[in-house]
């Protein structure tokens, strides 16, 4: 009978430490994905967010130069040729065209993609006018076409660029939350595994005593 219930209360420790070790390994499964979570976000901060922020910067500071070389032709400032305008004109445009690729390899939201389009659409409008006003002789024209259109256009472009620059921000928020809610989970399942410990701690303490509890009654029966 003894044997019985020793051997019934034994199977009972073995079962419940069994269950804590499975939880133990779940929570450390749950942790180690959180901790992945966390990196991948800090991963896509920079290269989804820092890193395109900064070429989206350096469309703005091309558009800046192809807007000031316009200008310096349109008033009769710009003393080279036509054909070089256009050259520089058309390295810019380049450049502009390469730093969007790079950008469409990102990681874009459903609005960033929306803006994107939209910056595009305005940017090859600007590029038509532009375009057209270089194709133009007479100066005066070129100024009617430029105060009429052509201002219109960089500013519908600046304006679709600046509401794309400012997405990063908001996505990258949104990124930092998320980095802050599995921080929090990696919290909690740090104190699931202390109080886990606590609970195996106190098994043990438990199994001793009632093992020291059985030898001394055998050590008495013993006796008598």
């Amino acid at each position: 009978m003894k044997f019985a219930f020793s051997l019934k209360n034994k199977l009972k420790t073995a079962f419940l430490l069994f269950c804590i070790m499975c939880c133990t390994l779940m929570i450390r499964f749950l942790e180690d994905k959180s901790v992945e979570k966390i990196n991948n976000s800090f991963i896509s901060m920079y290269n989804d967010r820092l890193v395109p922020a900064t070429d989206l910067y350096l469309i703005a500071e091309n558009l800046y130069h192809k807007n000031a070389i316009l200008q310096e032709v349109l008033l009769g400032n710009d003393t080279a040729k036509g054909s070089t305008v256009l050259i520089n004109m058309n390295a810019f445009d380049r450049k502009i065209d390469s730093v969007i690729n790079k950008y469409e390899l990102t990681f874009l939201v459903k609005q960033e993609k929306n803006y994107l389009n939209e910056f595009k659409k305005a940017l090859f409008v600007q590029q038509r006018v532009e375009a057209k006003m270089l194709s133009i002789s007479s100066e005066d024209e070129g100024r009617t076409i430029y105060e009429s259109t052509g201002k219109h256009a960089v500013n519908q472009t600046l304006a679709r660029l600046s509401a794309l620059i400012k997405i990063q921000s908001k996505v990258g928020n949104d990124l930092i939350k998320d980095s802050r809610i599995f921080v929090s989970g990696t919290k909690v399942y740090s104190t699931l595994q202390v109080i886990l410990a606590i609970v195996i701690g106190i098994m043990i303490v438990n199994i001793i005593s009632a093992s020291n509890m059985v030898k001394i009654t055998n050590d008495k029966f013993n006796l008598n």
